[in-house]
C-alpha cells in the first residue's frame, strides 16, 4: 500500500530520490496521515497541507543537526513521520503514545516543545544567537503560518531578527487560514503580495533591456540598482519584511517540490535572515478537509469514505454549546453586550453570536493579549465585552488581564472554556492552571458551575456585574439537566448544598461538585455520612459555609480540577488560617507534575481524580480523621 514508505528509513534517502519518487513518497504521506488519523483523531488539515514543503526541508537540511521549530506544532504529522516514529503513528495522541504536537523528549528531530501559536521566530532567534556565540555553523529555521503571525510575539520575534541580522529562515505558511478564517489587515497584505510577482518580471525584464545598451548600459544598471527600494515600494507588498530587515523570497508554490527545494538552497546561502513565503491548500488531498479546512482543523476518528464523523452522539449538550446559546438568548435583552474570541469562534461556540450580532462579535486573531485589552476599552466605555479564550490561552494576556483589567475594575467577563483535564492536545491544552494564577488578582470574581444549568446563571449573573469576572468551565458535556426557564443571578460568594451529611464535607468546584454527590451516594452504603457543598465561587469564597462545616464537622474535603498549588483547596486553607483553626483537610486536585496526552477518563484515572478513586481516598481519610475535633489555634504556637 506504501511502496515507498514502508522501506523509507531516514530523511537522508531524500536527497537521493528523484522527484517522481518523492511526489510518489508525498502521496503516501498523505494517504498514510489520513488513514491514521481517521482511527486516533487529530489535527489533520493542518499537517495534509504541508507534506512537500516537509519533504523539501529534509531533503536540503539535515535536522539532526540543523534546527527546526514548527509554530504551534499542528502541522507536524509529515515530519513525525520522515523521522523515525512511522512505526509508532499508530499511537498518534494516545495514552502512552506518541505527542500530536512536537517534542523535545520523543525524538533529536523536534528540538523545541510547541502547542502554543508564534513562539518560533522569537525560539529561533535565541537558537541562532547561541549557536554564533559557540562557534557552531548549522541553520535554524522557524515555520510559521499565516494565523500565527497575527500574534504580537512574532512580530516582536522578527523585529529583534531584523537588528541582530543573524543567519536563520523564517517559512511562512500563507494558506490564508488559521483555525477559522484569517482576520484583520495582515491576512490581506499576504494576499497582496502575490502582485509582488510584478516586480519580479519588470526587474528581470528591465535588466535585460538595459544590458544591450552599448557603452553605457551597466551604469544605468547600477543607477538602477539604487532605485531599487523606490521600485519595491510601488511593486512588492513583502516590502514590510524587508524593512523588518529580512531578506524576502515568494511567494512560491507550496505543493511544488523542486521549486521549494530551489529557494530553501538558495535562502540557506544568505548571511542573514530570510523569510519564504509559501502559498499552500490546507487538508490538501482530503477533499473534505480542503472543503472544509477549519471543521478538520482537529478531527474526531472518522470515515475516510465518506468524512463521516464515527464519534458516539452526544446525549446531553456541551458546555461550549451552551455558553454560545446563553450568549445570543442575554444579548438580546442587553444591547451592551458584546463577544470577543481569538481566533476560535467555532471551538468558544461563539458562531451563532457572530451570525445573529454581527456588529457586535470581535474576532481578533491569534492575539490574546490585544483580546483582553480591546474588550477593556470597550468596558471603560460602557460595553458589556464577553472575553471567550481556553483557559491554556488565557495565560498569553496575564498581564493584560491584571494590568488593563483588574486594577481598573473594569467590567469584562473572562471565558474560560476547556478548564480542566482536556485530553489528547496533552500539556500545553490542559486548562490546569487558572484558579491558581487568577486568584490573586484583585477586583476579580472567580466562578466554576457545577453543571450546564449552573453556567446559563453564572452568565447571566456576570452580565449584571459591574466588576471583572471570570467563569471557568470544562471541554465536553453536562449532566444533562432540564435548563430553568428563567435566568436568575446567583449571589456572590454563596455556594449551595447538594447533599446533606453529618461526617464530613466536601467542597467541590466545577463537575466535581456531582461526582461527588456520586460517590457520597456510594458512601452512604457503608455508613458514612457525607454533606456535599457546591463551592460556585473560588473568589470570594462562602467563607460562612466552610468555617461553620469546619467547626460542626471537623473534617474537610475539597475537590478541584486545577493544580493543587495556590488552587481552591489552598484558598479553603488559607481561610482556616486566617481565622486560626486547625481542621484535617483533605486536598483533592492536579499533583504538580506534567499532566501529558491520553483520553480524560484515562488521564483521570492516573491523577486518582475518577469516581472509583474518590470514593476510597474520601472514605479512608474520614476514617483516620473520624475522632478528631475542630480547634482553635493558640496563638503564640
Amino acid at each position: 500500500m506504501y511502496p515507498i514508505l514502508s522501506r523509507f528509513s531516514s530523511p537522508g534517502e531524500l536527497k537521493n530520490m528523484t522527484e517522481n519518487e518523492v511526489e510518489q513518497l508525498a502521496k503516501e504521506i498523505r494517504s498514510f496521515i489520513i488513514e491514521t488519523v481517521s482511527h486516533t483523531g487529530g489535527h489533520l488539515a493542518s499537517s495534509l497541507g504541508v507534506v512537500e514543503i516537509t519533504l523539501a526541508l529534509h531533503t536540503v537540511f539535515d535536522f539532526s543537526k540543523d534546527r527546526i521549530i514548527w509554530d504551534v506544532g499542528h502541522q507536524a504529522y509529515a515530519h513525525k513521520i520522515l523521522t523515525g516514529r512511522m512505526k509508532d503513528f499508530h499511537t498518534l495522541r494516545q495514552s502512552g503514545g506518541i505527542s500530536g504536537f512536537p517534542k523535545i523528549s520523543e525524538s533529536p528531530y523536534d528540538h523545541f516543545n510547541t502547542g502554543h501559536s508564534s513562539t518560533s521566530i522569537s525560539a529561533a532567534l535565541g537558537m541562532s544567537v547561541s549557536r554564533d556565540l559557540a562557534g557552531q555553523d548549522h541553520d535554524v529555521i522557524a515555520f510559521i503560518g499565516d494565523g500565527s503571525l497575527t500574534a504580537g510575539l512574532a512580530f516582536e520575534g522578527m523585529n529583534q531578527a531584523g537588528h541582530l541580522k543573524k543567519k536563520m529562515i523564517v517559512i511562512l505558511n500563507d494558506n490564508e487560514m488559521s483555525i477559522s478564517h484569517n482576520v484583520g489587515a495582515l491576512s490581506g497584505y499576504l494576499n497582496q503580495i502575490l502582485s509582488g510577482k510584478l516586480y519580479n518580471r519588470m526587474r528581470g525584464h528591465v535588466e535585460v533591456v538595459l544590458k544591450s545598451v552599448p557603452g553605457i548600459g551597466n551604469s544605468f544598471i547600477k543607477l538602477a540598482k539604487s532605485m531599487e527600494d523606490t521600485l519595491k515600494r510601488l511593486f512588492v507588498p513583502g516590502m514590510l519584511f524587508e524593512e523588518l530587515g529580512f531578506h524576502y523570497a515568494g511567494p512560491v508554490d507550496g505543493h511544488d517540490y523542486s521549486k521549494l527545494v530551489a529557494a530553501l538552497q538558495k535562502a540557506r546561502k544568505i548571511d542573514g535572515p530570510v523569510l519564504i513565503h509559501v502559498k499552500t491548500v490546507k487538508g490538501k488531498g482530503y477533499k473534505y478537509a480542503e472543503k472544509s479546512p477549519d471543521k478538520w482543523h482537529g478531527a474526531s476518528p472518522f470515515e475516510i469514505s465518506t468524512g463521516r464523523n464515527l464519534g458516539k452522539p452526544k446525549k446531553t449538550p456541551s458546555y461550549t454549546a451552551v455558553f454560545g446559546e446563553t450568549m445570543v438568548r442575554m444579548a438580546k435583552d442587553n444591547p451592551k453586550i458584546t463577544a470577543i474570541t481569538a481566533a476560535m469562534p467555532s471551538g468558544t461556540g461563539l458562531e451563532d453570536f457572530g451570525k445573529e450580532y454581527p456588529d457586535r462579535f470581535f474576532d481578533v486573531g491569534i492575539a490574546e493579549q490585544h483580546a483582553v485589552t480591546f474588550a477593556s476599552g470597550m468596558a471603560i466605555s460602557g460595553k458589556k465585552p464577553f472575553v471567550a479564550i481556553y483557559s491554556t490561552f488565557l495565560q498569553r494576556a496575564y498581564d493584560q488581564v491584571i494590568h488593563d483589567t483588574c486594577l481598573m475594575n473594569l467590567p469584562v467577563v473572562f471565558c474560560l472554556d476547556r478548564a480542566g483535564v482536556v485530553g489528547a492536545d496533552g500539556e500545553t491544552h490542559h486548562g490546569l492552571y487558572d484558579l491558581s494564577f487568577l486568584r490573586p488578582i484583585p477586583n476579580l470574581i472567580i466562578m466554576a458551575p457545577a453543571d450546564e444549568n449552573a453556567l446559563r446563571h453564572m452568565l447571566f449573573t456576570a452580565s449584571r456585574l459591574s466588576m471583572p469576572a471570570a467563569l471557568r468551565y470544562p471541554r465536553g458535556n453536562g449532566e444533562g439537566f432540564v435548563p430553568d426557564d428563567k435566568l436568575e443571578e446567583i449571589p456572590i460568594g454563596k455556594s449551595r448544598t447538594l447533599r446533606e451529611g453529618e461526617d464530613a464535607v466536601v467542597f467541590a468546584v466545577g463537575p466535581m461538585a456531582w461526582k461527588a454527590v456520586r460517590v457520597a451516594n456510594r458512601l452512604a452504603s457503608e455508613g458514612i455520612s457525607v454533606k456535599v457543598v457546591d463551592a460556585r465561587f473560588v473568589k470570594p469564597l462562602d467563607e460562612t459555609a466552610i468555617l461553620n462545616a469546619a467547626k460542626n464537622c471537623g473534617i474537610l474535603i475539597t475537590c478541584e480540577e486545577n493544580v493543587l498549588a495556590g488552587g481552591f483547596g489552598s484558598a479553603v486553607l488559607e481561610l482556616l488560617e486566617l481565622n486560626s483553626m486547625v481542621a484535617p483537610v483533605l486536598r483533592i486536585g492536579i499533583p504538580d507534575a506534567i499532566v501529558h496526552h491520553g483520553t480524560p477518563t484515562e488521564l483521570l484515572d492516573e491523577l486518582r481524580l475518577t469516581e472509583a478513586h474518590l470514593f476510597y481516598r474520601i472514605r479512608d481519610f474520614i476514617a483516620e480523621n473520624r475522632t478528631i475535633k475542630i480547634r482553635k489555634k493558640k496563638h503564640g504556637n
